[in-house]
């Protein structure tokens, strides 16, 4: 891809799949122009990186689709003070954007070739307040909390309580919940120290998070 491609490419993304879904931030919006997706997409897969689709990654894993980034993005709402957990680092594209937004993201990503993968992509992309730390999200980093946002950059049948007890008061919490055909993007915000309040505003599907428990299918 050329460069007037690459920036054609770009543009169309934007235009034809992010704008349509409701992503109407300007900042966001500038951000999707800023950070080069196409450099955290495999070699392999350079061609695709501006595709409606979830690209594959080493280890048996994918990225989130485009617009679906974008979405999360826009409705986590993030504030330039705001310390941020993601899970599931993927290629580290997602968590480039959310490195541009807050003061410091911490992102957890179980697959060794993925963890060297998204330093090496972060690193060419000259972003500094991001820690890649190869580890089973799925617990989270208490030790590190508590969090303004956390993100599961990936879907989970259910969000486990342990992860919602490292939001701040006021913090927020994204994550794709639910089973295939259909799950629902799922936004929980800790109102108190007892209480949290759930909205489920659209619809999407993602590739599963790895280590999340998954309910049983038996019915007795």
């Amino acid at each position: 891809m050329n460069l007037d491609n690459t920036a054609q490419a770009r543009f169309n993304m934007i235009e034809q799949q992010i704008r349509p879904w409701d992503v109407l931030d300007g900042e966001v919006l500038e951000l999707l122009s800023v950070v080069k997706r196409e450099d955290f997409v495999p070699l392999a897969h350079k061609s695709l990186a501006f595709a409606d689709l979830e690209i594959p990654l080493p280890g048996g894993q994918r990225m989130l689709s485009p617009k679906v980034e974008a979405r999360l993005l826009q409705d986590l709402a993030i504030q330039k003070t705001d310390k941020v957990l993601e899970i599931g680092t993927g290629s580290g594209y997602m968590t480039a954007l959310l490195a541009h937004r807050a003061q410091r993201v911490i992102s957890l990503e179980i697959l060794p070739e993925l963890v060297e993968m998204a330093r090496t992509n972060l690193a060419k992309a000259g972003i500094s307040n991001v820690e890649v730390h190869n580890f089973d999200g799925s617990k989270g980093a208490s030790g590190e909390g508590p969090f303004d946002v956390i993100l599961l950059s990936g879907s989970v049948a259910e969000v486990p309580h342990s992860l919602l007890t490292q939001l701040k008061v006021g913090g927020r919490l994204a994550a794709i919940v639910g089973q295939e055909p259909m799950m629902h993007a799922t936004f929980v915000t800790r109102t108190s120290e007892t209480d949290f309040r759930t909205t489920q505003p659209w619809e999407t599907v993602a590739p599963r998070l790895q280590n999340f428990g998954e309910p049983s299918r038996f019915k007795f």
